[in-house]
């Protein structure tokens, strides 16, 4: 996902129409506003989330959204999809408001069909990528209840990691503690396709149900009902990432 940045002259141009050499008068005559502050260097950088004036008229003024939302099982996390309700189709209108354009909006950390649980939705494609980016190791705790009673062996094998051939990979160490014969907490720090499905597949232990309770230090709103979705406050969307 790139991130929505542009030098001020490309910016003005790309906008407007506008050959850029044309553009180094209107800075120099203090007609370009941003964030408040007059511009007048060429190389400044437009941010996604800056607010542009130009003579005295908005050109960019977009809000950072950020939300979290309890999926159910059998929505996908897509903006769109032919034959299944996607997570975008259960947002309310207040929240779609807050964007503008409900399709701007991106999933972070994509949770298949039949999982369910914590998923988070932004307009932020650089708190998205510094969240899902491999190198901050950002912990996903998982609730997975499974056909077969779990061993020790399982545990063993999760913690040292897994190697699979198709992909030639090995999966990050991954903490696995049984909370009942059946039932037990995993908890990644990457998300490789249908990972801990066919972790458990290596022991012929089928998943029955799986649910996503936390990302880094957000854990899902009780108070939230299946299906249901609200808005981040701001100190969970800085405190997320102090695992």
């Amino acid at each position: 996902m790139q991130t929505k940045s542009f030098r001020v002259d490309r910016y003005i141009s790309k906008k407007l129409n506008i050959n850029r050499r044309d553009i180094k008068l209107m800075l120099a005559q203090g007609r370009l506003v941003i964030n408040g502050n007059v511009i007048r260097d060429v190389t400044t950088i437009v941010e996604e989330f800056d607010c542009v004036v130009l003579d005295e008229e908005v050109l960019q003024d977009k809000k950072a959204v950020y939300i979290m939302m309890n999926k159910p099982i059998g929505v996908v996390s897509a903006t769109k999809d032919e034959r299944h309700k996607t997570v975008l189709d259960l947002l309310p209108n207040e929240l779609k408001a807050m964007n503008g354009d409900q399709y701007d909006l991106h999933i972070v950390g994509r949770l298949d069909l039949n999982t369910s649980g914590l998923l988070l939705l932004t307009n932020d494609s650089r708190w998205s990528r510094k969240l899902m980016s491999p190198e901050a190791k950002v912990n996903k705790v998982y609730q997975v209840t499974l056909e077969n009673e779990v061993t020790e062996e399982t545990v063993s094998a999760f913690s040292n990691g897994m190697y699979f051939s198709f992909e030639d990979i090995t999966t990050q160490p991954a903490k696995l503690t049984i909370l009942t014969k059946t039932l037990v907490e995993v908890v990644l720090t990457e998300g490789k396709y249908h990972q801990i499905k066919r972790m458990f597949g290596r022991f012929r232990n089928p998943v029955l149900a799986l649910h996503r309770s936390s990302v880094g230090n957000l854990s899902l709103d009780p108070s939230l009902d299946t299906g249901k979705s609200r808005a981040l406050t701001s100190d969970e969307v800085s405190a997320i990432f102090n695992n």
